[in-house]
């Protein structure tokens, strides 16, 4: 970086402390009026978020790659982790749970949904200006196999919740070992090279790139530190201040953390995802981020829900699922579900990214229910949910992604050929 870049790194590296630590000590001053704390958390939130991602990305290149993975993958999911698990100390409290699922389902489904075409666009973008035409597809390396398997294997234990009807400290056990397992793996494949600093974004690039060693170290260490304990002064509030919006807006209180919060704790995320997608030799890179973090918070994330709920009830105790939790919980398994059809090519098309985004925005904007006459698709009459019928779409839309790319499948060659890597 030449000495300008460093400097104006540093000066948005440092308005972003300034913002972090006063909103942070703000939102907790008396009679505030709920839009007012609502902004305060918001901007908190999105702060705190931004410094602990380019944390993240500039450690990644100096620590052994076991410990990068595990901090990478746990901070990752930190702004998320601290909303839903606000929720659902609460709900232990209560015994309210309409509020448990909400977060988690909102970040995966914008995660998948929305962000994995957001890369190809942004990048089939970049690609026209350039006058290359249209870009036709996204190829992982086959290594990536790795989070292409486990997102469907962590996807699938939905279906398992769903069958049992309730989440507990049985299924916190498996996700959790599952994300573990999921850490050995990536530590026993190769290190990122260390010529990629210079495709850092530009704050994260400075971090990793700050001499002395010490005065590095310490920096990421200290931005870690104080977007954690951002994040734990303002989860309350924030999920406060989000209801008390919800009601003044007219909105139900679930859609707003279904996808407000996450749209804010994301945010980071999107902004390397974008960053990175500008260039078809970074795009591949941008959509794994988003792909690690959505397994990031299949298995920690909702590995961690129950484990809050039980201290916070005093006992072990599974958290019953209603029936629109339901609907939620089959609607995310179904977007991941597509998702995985998708990569088992290791390839992510024009089309894939289009179909996505369709069902995104349409599962976005047609909800509630829809009354079916009687015989339609051999169904009875009554009320059907929208989201269910999106669910249903996504489940055959994967079914038309294998049949159709049958021969192109790369999964199982890919996941034997990086098994043998990991024994060697």
């Amino acid at each position: 970086m030449n000495p300008k870049q460093r400097r104006l790194a540093g000066a948005l590296t440092l308005a972003l402390v300034a913002l972090t630590v006063v909103a942070s000590v703000a939102v907790r001053v008396p009679g505030l009026t709920p839009g007012l704390a609502a902004s305060l958390c918001f901007a908190a939130v999105i702060a705190a978020a931004l410094l602990i991602s380019w944390g993240a990305e500039a450690a990644q290149f100096f620590v052994s790659q076991g410990l990068a993975v595990a901090v990478i993958a746990l901070l990752q999911v930190v702004p998320e982790f601290m909303v839903e698990a606000v929720i659902a100390w609460q709900a232990g409290k209560s015994g309210r749970v309409d509020l448990v699922f909400a977060n988690a389902t909102g970040s995966n489904r914008l995660l998948t949904g929305f962000g994995w075409p957001l890369v190809f666009l942004v990048t089939d973008l970049f690609h026209r200006r350039k006058g290359r035409g249209p870009l036709p597809f996204l190829e992982l390396r086959p290594e990536h196999v790795v989070e292409v398997a486990a997102l469907l294997v962590a996807s699938l234990w939905y279906l398992v919740i769903l069958a049992k009807g309730s989440l507990g400290l049985a299924d916190s056990l498996v996700l959790g070992g599952a994300f573990f397992l999921y850490l050995w793996v990536l530590h026993r494949l190769p290190a990122e090279e260390e010529e990629e600093i210079e495709e850092l974004i530009a704050p994260a690039r400075a971090l990793a790139t700050t001499e002395p060693a010490w005065r590095r170290a310490a920096s990421i260490l200290a931005l870690f530190a104080l977007g954690g304990v951002a994040m734990w002064a303002v989860a309350d509030p924030f999920l406060t201040a989000m209801k008390e919006v919800a009601l003044a807006v007219g909105v139900s209180q679930f859609a707003f953390v279904q996808w407000v919060a996450p749209f804010l704790t994301e945010f980071p995320e999107k902004v390397t995802a974008v960053y990175w997608a500008r260039t078809v030799k970074l795009a591949p890179m941008a959509l794994l981020n988003l792909i690690s973090s959505t397994v990031n918070q299949y298995l920690a994330l909702v590995a961690m829900v129950p484990i809050a709920f039980a201290l916070s009830a005093g006992h072990a105790v599974p958290i019953p699922m209603v029936g629109f939790h339901k609907v939620e919980l089959f609607l995310s398994f179904a977007t991941t579900l597509y998702g995985v059809a998708c990569l088992a090519k290791l390839r992510f098309t024009r089309g894939n990214a289009n179909l996505m985004l369709a069902l995104f925005l349409l599962q976005f904007f047609w909800q509630g229910e829809i009354s079916l006459p009687g015989g339609l698709f051999g169904l009875p009459t009554g009320a059907v949910s929208a989201h269910l019928l999106v669910a249903w779409a996504y489940v055959a839309a994967a079914a038309g992604e294998i049949a159709l790319h049958r021969k192109e499948i790369r999964l199982f060659a890919a996941l034997r050929e990086t098994a043998a890597h990991v024994r060697r």
